[in-house]
Order: structure tokens, then sequence, then C-alpha cells
């Protein structure tokens, strides 16, 4: 028997279906690019280059005259020769706004348009390193400055009333309302719980599947970026959590065909998505707190509390599953500091002496 195909094998092939009908539009340069990206990127990044070059050819094709008879294929290494720097800024300030190919109006932050600059610049690199192009115009340009975002979380506080309204919420509603929440119930407890109480990502939590929870050490086996396999472990108010929502919700649960071994099931008996967590997650999270709070910020909350008990940001970033320590220290700056601060009350050079 064929061994079934996990959620995120699935989500690898969808990944790349998705690519490839990207790269129909585009040239053949552009496919040798991504084939070259491929052993060092993953398939949600390819498939996000992707998009942000195809906006890139689109906008030369709106906006320069020489191009706009020829479809985004036939857009040449010659055509792309001729470009100055100048283009490129041009193409920045095309980013806060344009219309798109369905004809619906795309913005872009600075992290955005950063993104997408930082996208053409490895590219260009690319042609430039196969000796396609002699230089990168994309390096003469100035990148947005990103300012730094300060960490958003829930307090202690917080944390405790968003719990005890999701588990109260019924009390508040009535007839279809009522009977819809008190299916999801444990669910939503269950998926909140597992969000402070192991910092997974999203992405991470909808492709799990109940074989991936081992109550016997208290872990669950989760799939990180670029595909490395971990086993994250959980305390005691997340293990009641989820044997509550498979023991009262779970199991009376048939799922529908391709989605039996998912954990989190939506209202269809599907695998659950991560758009409706988002949004499952606001809309409790918008009633304790006036903070904007999202999954990731659920993620942040619980490394946050993490490093605040241990001090230890080797192992927060091994928890979160960030690749580079530096990356951890750079969000949890703030509290170095603070705990910097803090040394210089610990020793006490001279006891005052008592009247």
């Amino acid at each position: 028997m064929a061994k079934p195909i996990t959620y995120r094998e699935q989500e690898k092939i969808e990944n790349t279906v998705k690519l490839r009908k990207f790269l129909m539009e585009l040239p053949p340069y552009v496919k040798d690019y991504f084939r070259a990206k491929e052993p060092t990127t993953s398939d949600k990044t390819r498939l996000s280059y992707a998009y942000d070059l195809r906006v890139f050819f689109r906008f030369l094709q709106e906006t320069n005259p020489s191009l706009k008879e020829k479809s985004l294929s036939e857009i040449s290494i010659q055509d792309l020769s001729l470009l100055e720097p100048v283009d490129f800024e041009e193409f920045q300030e095309y980013l806060k706004a344009y219309q798109s190919a369905d004809n619906k109006l795309e913005t872009n932050s600075r992290t955005g348009i950063a993104r997408k600059m930082s996208c053409l610049r490895s590219f260009y690199d690319y042609l430039c390193k196969r000796q396609l192009l002699t230089s990168n115009p994309v390096r003469l340009v100035d990148m947005p400055k990103i300012k730094e975002k300060a960490i958003i979380q829930l307090e202690p506080d917080e944390v405790a009333n968003l719990l005890d309204y999701i588990e109260n919420y019924g009390k508040q509603l009535s007839g279809v309302k009522l009977y819809h929440y008190n299916k999801q119930k444990y669910r939503d407890i269950a998926i909140v719980t597992l969000l402070l109480g192991t910092g997974v990502r999203v992405s991470e939590l909808v492709g799990l599947n109940i074989g991936d929870i081992d109550f016997k050490n208290n872990g669950i086996r989760i799939l990180r970026k670029g595909g490395n396999e971990m086993i994250v472990y959980f305390g005691a108010e997340v293990e009641q959590a989820l044997k509550d929502y498979l023991e009262i919700s779970r199991n009376s649960i048939t799922p529908l065909s391709g989605h039996e071994d998912a954990l989190f099931l939506s209202g269809q008996r599907k695998r659950i998505s991560v758009d409706a967590v988002e949004k499952m997650v606001k809309k409790y999270a918008s009633a304790v707190s006036v903070k904007t709070i999202t999954p990731h910020k659920l993620r942040s909350t619980y490394g946050t509390a993490l490093y605040r008990e241990t001090g230890d940001i080797y192992l927060v970033a091994d928890v979160l599953g960030h690749s580079d320590v530096n990356t951890t220290k750079k969000h949890y700056a703030k509290l170095s500091d603070e705990r910097r601060r803090s040394a210089s009350k610990a020793v006490v050079l001279r006891e005052k002496l008592e009247d």
C-alpha cells in the first residue's frame, strides 16, 4: 500500500504546479534562474520570487514603449541590458500602487518593496554570473529603509484573558451562532493554547496530523522551514487542551476523503487553513486587547516568555526554529537590554550600614 502524501508534500506539489504556471508566462532564462535556485531555496520562496519577477516584467511591458507589443515571454536579455538604475527607481515607485492582472489595486509597504528589489538583485546577479549581462544596475539603487518593528505580544494577564474569553464566549451567543461555537470551542482553545504554549508557526500547526502527537513524551512532530523535521515539547496546559479537543470534538467528526489524518479540521471537515486560523485568532484577540494580534504575535508571546524565564537566546532560537541565532537576537534585543539594565542592580559593591 502506497504511503499517504503528507500535508507538506501536497503543499510542495501545489506550489510546484503554480510555479510552472508562472514560468510559462516568463522568458526562458527566468526558468533557468529558478532551476539554479532550487538547491538553496524552499518551494515557498521560489513561488514568492516568481510572483515578484512577474510583477517586474509586467511593469516593463506597461511602462516601456518598446516592449508594449511584446508578450512577457518575449522580453529578451538584450531588452534587460538596456535598463539603467533610474528604471529600477521607477519600479520602486510603481510598486507603491499598481493594477494587477485581474484589475485589482495592489500596494506594497517598504518591506514589500524591499523584498521585491532583493529578488531583482538576486535575479540580476544570476544573469551576470552566467555572463548573460555584464553588470547589475539594481545594486546601484538604494533600498528602502526598513524601520525596526517593536515586538508585539500579549502580556501574561492578556494571555489568561484570551483563553478565558474563548472558553466563555458561548455565554453571549444563542441559536445558530451558539451551535457553531460549541462545535468549534475545543478546537479553537487547543489551537490558541498550542500556539501560545509552543511557539509553532501557523503553517506548521495546520500541517499537523493526529499521529504527530506523542502524549507519552508530550511532544509534537513538526516540519520546519526547509523541510527539517523536529520534535517540539509541550506542557500540561497544552496536553489537556489537545486531549479535550481529541476526546470531545475531533473523534466525533468524520473528515472528508483525503483529510482523515489532519489534526485540526474546518467546519467543512477539511484540514483547517492558515487563513481560517488567522481569522479565528483575530476574532477572539480583538475582544481582549487593542493590539493587532495574529498567530505570529502569539508565537512572539511564547518566545518572549521563554526568554524572560531562561535568559537563553540559543534555546529560544532552537525552539522557535530560527536557522540563525542572529534572527532571534534581533527580535529580542529589547529584552536583552532590559536584562543588562537589571544587571546593574544585581551586584552591590558596599552594603549600606544601618544607623
